[in-house]
């Protein structure tokens, strides 16, 4: 009598080896695609956020025609010749048709609600103050945080917010705070948006922080940027 055993159809086995070989080769090429894709699109990425943020300087510069790009550190301030010096903070400087400087534009960044939120400030030394803030990169959620771009009320935070520094020079005379929404009653802070109370905090934490850092060290060197108005600078775009 046949046993079930007997009737089954033995399976042939697999080689191991060839099967390793063939899914070795696939990750090999799967890497190499990527790295291939991430190669050919990072100009492209990169010249795509190089032109977002010239057009941005001339906008949180009011009545800047004209920049200059310059690495600042503890050190001194350069010409930004290239991107190497990264240890040096990048800004930018903006001067008027008779080579005035007008303002100095710099990077912020803070965690918002959904993600990272990425911006551009322009400060004002006349006023000592920030006077415009262009978002370079968001994603929040879409009729809420999104506000920040939108909502002209809590654009206008950023006319004339206060950033001058303390007696020594050391740190803002009064950090950069988010309030809430309707209670704002000094230069310095910011006033929420209500129902996107994350995202506006988010602005601030990031303008607090970076012009905390940049400015003690901006302030004492003003001159040498106003100097260079006078040399060959980068025009609008």
């Amino acid at each position: 009598m046949t046993t079930p055993e007997a009737r089954t159809p033995q399976q042939p086995a697999t080689p191991a080896g060839p099967m390793i070989r063939t899914l070795g080769g696939i990750a090999m090429l799967s890497g190499f695609l990527v790295v291939l894709a991430f190669q050919i699109t990072k100009p492209m990425i990169e010249e795509n956020q190089r032109r977002a943020i010239e057009a941005a300087v001339f906008q949180v510069i009011p009545g800047a025609v004209a920049r200059r790009d310059f690495f600042i550190d503890a050190e001194g301030v350069r010409p930004a010749v290239d991107d190497k010096q990264t240890d040096a903070t990048r800004i930018y400087a903006g001067y008027n048709a008779d080579g005035r400087l007008k303002g100095i534009a710099a990077r912020a960044g803070a965690q918002g609600y959904a993600d990272m939120i990425y911006l551009l400030f322009g400060y004002d030394p006349a006023c000592e103050c920030i006077r415009g803030i262009k978002v370079l990169k968001l994603a929040e959620t879409p009729g809420l945080g999104d506000k920040i771009i939108t909502d002209p009320a809590f654009r206008a935070n950023f006319d004339a917010l206060d950033t001058r520094l303390d007696a020594a020079g050391k740190a803002l005379a009064n950090p950069i705070v988010t309030v809430k929404h309707g209670t704002k009653r000094n230069p310095w802070e910011v006033d929420a948006i209500s129902g996107a109370t994350i995202s506006a905090k988010a602005v601030g934490k990031a303008l607090n922080n970076s012009a905390q850092a940049l400015l003690p060290l901006l302030v004492p060197r003003l001159d040498d940027l106003k100097g260079a108005g006078n040399l060959p600078v980068e025009p609008e775009i």
